[in-house]
Formats: C-alpha cells, structure tokens, sequence
C-alpha cells in the first residue's frame, strides 16, 4: 500500500469525507513552510496593500486601517501543490470583495494579479478572488499570522492551490485578460483546481 493509499485510509477511519481530499494530496496536521526567497520583516506602520489598476478609486491602507474594517472569520481546507491538505483552517480578515467595493471595480476588469514582496505575483480570475471565502487575512486560528506563513497580511483563496493565496501581499491589481504570475510563468498553471490536479501547464 502506498504512502497516499494509507494516508486515505486514515482520512476515513478519523471520520472525514473522502471527497474533501482533493486527488493526488495527502492530510497533514503540520503546516509545511514553502515560499520564495526570504521572509520579511517590517516596523510598526511599514506594512500597507494598495488596490490599483481597474478600479475607479485607487486607495492604500496601514494594517490599522485594514483592520478596522468589517471583519469576517472563515474556516476551510486548503491544499498545496505539493501535495498537502490541511482540514478545518480558521482564518480572519476582510473579504476581497468588500475592499473591492471600496475602490470601484470597472466593468472591463476580470482578473487580479496578486502582488506580494520582492516582485512575486500571482494571477487570480475576479470571479474566484470575490467568493465568500476569499480574504485578505491577518489572523490564523485566533493568532497574528506568523511571518513564515505570510504574515502579517496574505491572500486566503481554498477553492484553488495555495500558491495563489500570495503570502506578504502588499497589492492587488484589476486587470483586463488573464496574465501570468511568477509561478505561472515557470511552469504552474494559470487557474490551479486542486479537484482537478491542475498542477502545471497542460493539466
């Protein structure tokens, strides 16, 4: 028996859904720490995310100000692309949605381009970064996000991979057409349907 045949055989003896473990993804209570390049650090008040491109009122906000919206917790299962699941996730932080409200979204957008320190980007469909689940998140399970996991503010997107939820988001940019992100452009796909194993291109 494999690794990922144990792993599912366990999923089930714990009592889970099968179908909530995507294909190809094992469960894990850990969660692993994968990004690009070095985790950064920032002073009080140095943290900030604008909200730019296809918007008819651009605007940025401190940590302050964003946490002084309208607050919404969420709980999900997110899913890597490498291959890991973990169950029952409880995020807190402003839906997308509701930022978006904020500065005016022109009729011709219809994707985001995350953009996160040191130039990472990622490209998002509007559609799905303007679900109920999708936030811009600054708490996990009740407690600041730790920096290696993205702190103090990440992107939170479950329906696709996680490497389209950007860790140290710093921007999000309305966009006309889709284009690719660092990822993207290496290789990974431009949606990422975990339920669909959209791992690469030509998935």
């Amino acid at each position: 028996m494999s690794f990922f045949e144990r792993n599912r055989r366990e999923l089930i003896e714990k009592g889970y859904e099968p179908a909530r473990l995507p294909p190809g993804q094992y469960l894990t209570d850990r969660f692993p720490v994968l990004h690009v390049g070095d985790v950064p650090s920032y002073r009080p008040g140095e943290w900030s995310l604008t909200v730019s491109g296809l918007v008819e009122r651009p605007f940025t906000v401190d940590l302050a100000e964003l946490q002084a919206l309208p607050a919404t917790t969420l709980t999900f299962d997110i899913h890597c692309v490498t291959k890991w699941s973990k169950f029952d996730t409880t995020w807190t932080g402003v839906r997308v949605r509701d930022l978006f409200a904020l500065a005016g979204v022109r009729a011709e957008a219809t994707h985001v381009m995350e953009h996160a320190e040191f130039g990472y980007t990622t490209n998002v469909p509007l559609a799905d970064i303007t679900s109920d689940q999708a936030l811009v998140a600054y708490a996990f399970e009740g407690e600041e996000i730790e920096p290696i996991h993205g702190g103090p503010v990440r992107i939170v997107l479950p329906q696709l991979y996680f490497w389209k939820s950007a860790k140290w988001v710093r921007g999000l940019e309305l966009i006309s057409g889709d284009s690719p992100g660092f990822w993207e452009r290496n290789g990974y796909h431009m949606y990422g349907d975990p339920f669909r194993e959209q791992r690469h291109w030509g998935d």
